[in-house]
């Protein structure tokens, strides 16, 4: 006897009505007793070879359609566990394929062999990269070629990994685990860079990166305005999820005058936003990036760093804006709401890539009187249960 695939879970698994978990399995499909499948409408032909194995993607064998209802439920899911009514989940954006524009690559060197690719779902094991649906052409187009550089910095038996960012003027790259002692290694670094118009090239052996190829500041623009890029900084992993963010950000604070951007980071919110802004952030070096540019296109951005953890704003310092934007880590602002929730900000715009933690601020928030009004899901990492989304709240 079979049964239909009703959904999928937050792994990606489908799920049938009876609560049977099927790997690979689409909403629409049919799977027997034996586990064999018979595809339903949703069930795609995924276009990698390295699916289902490489841990970059877990859902490249259903549609979009599906995928985007994934990302809805997702957010239902988390919303209904904090006993919140559901609110008004929008369809989601989904970001194109080949549209990531970073990415952490992991390498292993056996002898003359290189491996560089993802981690294989739940191991350590490397699938070493011969396509990607995902990667930005300029990144993919550098893994072929960083395997010999690899070589030449990775020990015989030594692993580390390769950290690429597309920035203005090229590819940002950070080889973790290797050295380049001795003037050969320092002249193929050199050369690669070259060759490949590399923007920055960088290596970080243990005691932080050490930045060794930069012919001009790394910038990346951000509303238009170009952004000192630091070490390691966030950035949004797609141009396309970053418009659909920013555009979701921009609905939910209206026409504030005065907002604050909390969690500001290189100011992907605070340089999107038309009036004077205030942008909190903790990481020194996004911090003083978001201040450079901000005073160079002579915007009303006024860059405070500040550990929103340990100080949050207070009730008092958050009611003299018109509207605030949130974008926390994974952690969520939990200290930062409890203020919030007392405070008499009209409109709260929170922007995060965790639906649990966004839910348990929202139930804060709520509970302070306020109503969540939309959220508006982001499917940036395609292909990944990664979820991102905008909600938007107002009292």
């Amino acid at each position: 006897m079979s049964e239909q695939i009703i959904r999928l879970a937050a792994r990606g698994d489908g799920v049938t009505e009876s609560g049977r978990f099927v790997p690979l399995s689409a909403p629409g499909d049919f799977v027997d007793e034996a586990g064999a499948i018979t595809a339903g409408p949703h069930h795609a032909v995924p276009p990698c070879r390295h699916f289902p194995e490489c841990g970059g993607c877990q859902l490249q064998h259903v549609d979009d359609e599906a995928y985007g209802v994934f990302v809805q439920d997702r957010i239902a899911s988390a919303l209904a566990a904090q006993g919140l009514a559901a609110a008004d989940v929008r369809p989601t954006h989904i970001s194109p394929p080949n549209s990531r524009r970073r990415a952490a690559l992991k390498a292993e060197r056996r002898g003359e062999t290189v491996l560089l690719g993802f981690h294989q779902e739940g191991t350590h094991r490397i699938i070493d990269m011969r396509e990607c649906h995902i990667l930005r052409p300029e990144l993919f187009a550098l893994v072929a070629p960083l395997r010999g550089l690899l070589r030449r910095l990775l020990g015989p038996r030594s692993s580390g990994g390769v950290r690429l960012t597309l920035a203005d003027r090229g590819v940002d790259m950070l080889v973790e685990g290797g050295s380049a002692d001795g003037l050969e290694a320092a002249e193929a670094v050199t050369a690669f860079a070259q060759e490949h118009g590399l923007a920055r090239l960088s290596l970080d052996d243990g005691y932080g990166p050490q930045t060794l190829w930069e012919p001009e500041p790394v910038t990346v623009t951000l509303s238009g305005i170009p952004v000192p890029l630091p070490h390691g900084a966030f950035l949004q992993a797609t141009e396309d999820g970053e418009t659909a963010l920013v555009a979701g950000v921009r609905a939910a604070v209206g026409e504030a005058a005065i907002v604050a951007d909390l969690f500001a980071g290189l100011g992907t919110f605070a340089l999107a936003m038309p009036g004077r802004v205030y942008a909190a952030e903790g990481a020194r070096d996004a911090a003083a990036s978001l201040k450079a540019a901000a005073n160079r296109a002579q915007r009303q951005v006024f860059v405070d760093h500040r550990d929103l953890f340990r100080r949050p704003l207070t009730t008092a310092e958050l009611d003299r804006f018109d509207a605030i934007v949130l974008d926390p880590p994974r952690a969520g602002a939990k200290e930062q709401v409890e203020h919030l929730a007392a405070s008499k900000v009209p409109r709260i715009a929170y922007a995060t890539c965790n639906p649990a933690t966004f839910a348990r601020d929202a139930k804060g928030l709520t509970d302070g009187g306020y109503m969540l009004d939309w959220v508006r899901p982001v499917g940036q990492f395609r292909w990944s249960t990664h979820v991102e989304l905008v909600g938007a709240f107002s009292r």
